[in-house]
């Protein structure tokens, strides 16, 4: 994820918002007493990105990432609308309980806009529908000059948008953070449609870890340092989290977003571990490869 890279991040203050008051009235009111889904993962199962991940000879990554994780963020799906064949491919590689969390193509948010999309939102959905079960939540990230002038395009999309299709959207102008627009009528538009506003926690840009929450789930896409401080980073994620589980969320999308130079599961394992460990749940913990033999992370 290069939104909100930056060089030289060690003056910057990673300190996670304090929790809001409008997320105990939604969660609670939501009246969800049960353990939540929990799913982590990367952005993608490419070998180039996963470095030491695969075991030497792996011909298929797909199904051996699948054979790890429990779900996989989508972002090639923002540059092509694939075929059914290819989508069903994906569905039958990988096992039962396994989620997809596919970003919303292009042409919807940054050619059109969200403004007369209807034709390629139907597109895409039709082809993102071979997913079948193993489809969880799009997410539709809107280009960094959408702004809140732009939010009747946005209410009349959101809207239209077909509630089977459970969807998160990414708002990345600084106008919807900086206070110099009222925020309500948006979360208003939000929580009447069920749609989940995603949380980025990424260096350079600490305004969109705002930090409220829309709908029982959360959607968090991280973007680490490759640094220790990514670690203090991650474990404030499992408290506030922890937190929201206890207050009635029922839904937690995670993805760790990592430079090339590091193994991506390296984050994702520790993230993982600490998390079944607050939360009482058992996902698998990723594994890396060493010289010889496979090694187990933590």
């Amino acid at each position: 994820m290069k939104f909100g890279k930056v060089e030289g991040s060690e003056k910057i203050d990673f300190t996670m918002p304090a929790d809001l008051p409008a997320n105990k009235i939604l969660l609670q009111g939501n009246g969800y007493k049960g353990k939540p889904n929990v799913y982590v993962g990367s952005p993608s199962w490419n070998r180039a990105d996963l470095k030491n991940f695969y075991p030497k000879g792996t011909r298929d990554e797909l199904t051996y990432y699948a054979s790890r994780f429990n779900c996989i963020e989508m972002n090639a799906t923002f540059y092509s609308n694939f075929t059914p064949h290819i989508i069903e491919g994906w569905h039958n590689r990988t096992p039962a309980g396994f989620r997809f969390f596919p970003k919303v193509h292009q042409s919807v948010s940054h050619f059109k806009r969200l403004y007369d999309a209807k034709t390629p939102t139907d597109l895409y959905l039709d082809g993102i529908a071979h997913l079948q079960e193993k489809l969880g939540m799009l997410f539709l990230q809107l280009p960094d000059n959408f702004s809140p002038a732009n939010f009747e395009t946005l209410k009349n999309y959101l809207q239209e948008w077909p509630s089977g299709f459970p969807l998160a959207i990414e708002l990345r102008h600084f106008g919807w953070y900086d206070g110099s627009w009222d925020t309500e009528p948006l979360y208003e538009v939000l929580e009447k449609y069920n749609i989940t506003q995603l949380i980025t926690d990424t260096p350079g840009r600490r305004d969109v870890l705002h930090m409220r929450l829309s709908t029982p789930s959360t959607f968090v896409r991280f973007n680490s340092i490759n640094a220790d401080a990514d670690y203090a980073r991650l474990d404030e994620w499992v408290k506030r989290l922890k937190l929201w589980v206890d207050n009635g969320l029922e839904n937690i999308y995670f993805f760790v977003h990592q430079d090339l130079e590091k193994p991506m599961p390296l984050f994702s394992g520790y993230f993982i571990k600490n998390l079944n460990e607050a939360l009482g749940t058992n996902l698998k913990v990723p594994i890396i490869q060493s010289t010889n033999s496979q090694m187990e992370l933590f």
